[in-house]
């Protein structure tokens, strides 16, 4: 027996709690993994409250991120007493995930820790970071270097918001950040972003057109958002697009593709082949300083898992979650 969150839909309706889950509970796999820290991402907080159909199999545990040491291995890319980690693959949506104190998990979707960072940075930095650096290497191959001009992110306040700011900045790139919370001018200054604007400025519908600005665009928002972004971009440049916070839809126009060329590079970051993992994560080791971790996150644990979730949902969560699965 473990302690972790399971997600059920059942007589009962659907309903997320902490548990005491048995070892039957956790899906195939060929390495099996004490769980040492998760994190709690918008995906997740959807996963939880059930506000979004991402559970596809019950009972569940959710999770798309954990760092752990395998305790027993019938890989032979893996030891037992490696550290690993992995994001994505469908952990905590179709194959159980990492907010639980032991997972079972395929050895193709595991890389090793990388060396530049502690267990608990892995999981501060977590899908967020990871997929905010997919982002900004979208940016760098289609030409948006720091002297084409500023770059928006969208979305501030959140967990790819936050890094991606603090990326971008490290690189020389001028951040605009947008975010409904003013309140957090402070913070968002000090990741780098060297002007905020409010998020009203973009989420309501607009022109097919607007006045050229962004050299380039990482969005974690879509919906009116990403459409106003498009249309303010610069001729030629590019709008990476990861989320979808304000919602799936994209209510726009094909002008700002057709008559400035610019590029809506589409950013998947669960099912990323191996090698631009370790791509992204390499770069993120070589890029962040160790000060940008304590300004990020928070910590908590297991039993506050739910109740935080909700938290998220009500952006009333800056920057990272990250969850200590084995703290009493």
């Amino acid at each position: 027996m473990f302690k972790g969150i399971l997600i059920n839909n059942d007589e009962q309706g659907y309903h997320a709690s902490m548990q005491e889950i048995n070892d039957n509970t956790l899906p195939e796999g060929d390495v099996t993994v004490k769980v040492l820290y998760s994190t709690l991402n918008y995906k997740d907080g959807l996963a939880i409250t059930g506000k979004a159909p991402v559970i596809r199999s019950f009972p569940m545990i959710p999770g798309i991120d954990l760092v752990g040491v395998v305790e027993h291995s019938d890989s032979n890319q893996f030891k037992a007493g490696d550290i690993v980690l992995q994001n994505g693959f469908g952990i905590g949506e179709t194959h159980c995930g990492g907010l639980a104190q032991k997972a079972r998990l395929k050895s193709d979707w595991l890389i090793p820790l990388p060396t530049a960072f502690t267990p608990k940075q892995s999981m501060i930095i977590g899908t967020a970071g990871y997929t905010a650096m997919l982002c900004v290497i979208a940016l760098e191959k289609n030409g948006v270097t720091p002297d084409k001009g500023e770059i928006l992110v969208t979305g501030a306040n959140g967990g790819v918001g936050s890094f991606a700011i603090s990326i971008l900045a490290k690189l020389g790139y001028a951040v605009v950040a947008s975010t409904g919370r003013m309140q957090e001018v402070n913070y968002l200054q000090s990741l780098g972003a060297t002007e905020v604007i409010h998020r009203d400025t973009l989420s309501n519908p607009g022109k097919p057109m607007a006045k050229e600005r962004w050299a380039g665009v990482v969005d974690s928002v879509g919906s009116h958002t990403l459409v106003n972004a498009c249309a303010s971009t610069q001729y030629g440049g590019t709008v990476a697009a990861c989320g979808l916070a304000q919602g799936m839809d994209l209510p726009g126009s094909v002008a700002p593709f057709i008559l400035r060329g610019i590029t809506l590079a589409g950013i998947d970051s669960v099912m990323r082949p191996i090698a631009d993992r370790k791509e992204a994560w390499k770069r993120l080791g070589e890029i962040l300083e160790p000060s940008v971790f304590d300004s990020i996150a928070e910590e908590i644990k297991l039993d506050t898992v739910v109740a935080t979730a909700n938290q998220l949902l009500a952006g009333k969560v800056r920057g990272r979650i990250v969850v200590d699965v084995q703290a009493d």
